[in-house]
């Protein structure tokens, strides 16, 4: 089983090469922000719980959004592998992960993170905010803010795995085309030796 985490700072590129991904390997997509809108919008018992959380303004705890990921998982026992984007964001996601991933008796594969220059992020952020729509592309802090809390957030669990040999950091500059290449070549590189 092919099982990917998929990383990258706002602007990197990630749902493009996330779709990329899923075409070329055949795998089921789990996204933290899908699976928190499915199970709170069709108020399942999980979703409830999310929802009693966040509208305290506190964040929704670790074996809730592991409790919706497992539920995705087992939903679809055809799955060839799964790419994981937005998650774990914690060590002890990582952990909780490895630990459900060890009862299906798979691993996780690989993590690959785009590495793209923060300058390079911010104007492509300030890019897409003149079409996206979205108030938080059109500020330059605000911006700047969420690169410094992905950075945060994601640094301890790529070291995590790459304590397991199973982090990549990835250029993300260059055409879709070209990133595309340098991650199929790096997870390929990753599964064939696992």
């Amino acid at each position: 089983m092919l099982n990917l985490i998929l990383f990258g700072p706002p602007g990197s590129g990630k749902g493009t090469q996330a779709d990329n991904l899923i075409a070329r390997y055949q795998i089921l997509h789990i996204s933290t922000g899908d699976l928190f809108r499915y199970e709170m919008g069709n108020d399942t018992p999980l979703g409830l719980k999310a929802k009693e959380y966040m509208s305290r303004g506190e964040l929704v705890p670790d074996e809730v959004t592991i409790g919706m990921l497992q539920n995705k998982v087992n939903a679809h026992p055809e799955a060839r592998g799964i790419i994981f984007d937005g998650f774990p964001r914690t060590i002890a996601q990582a952990k909780a992960l490895d630990e459900f991933l060890d009862s299906k008796g798979t691993s996780v594969t690989a993590l690959v993170a785009l590495d793209v220059p923060d300058e390079e992020l911010v104007v492509r952020l300030l890019g897409r905010g003149k079409t996206s729509g979205r108030a938080d592309d059109n500020d330059e802090a605000v911006i700047r803010t969420r690169i410094d809390v992905y950075k945060k957030e994601t640094t301890p669990v790529f070291d995590y795995y790459q304590d397991q040999g199973k982090s990549q950091m990835i250029p993300g500059v260059g055409t879709i085309d070209e990133i595309f290449g340098r991650l199929t070549n790096a997870i390929d590189d990753i599964y064939t030796s696992s």
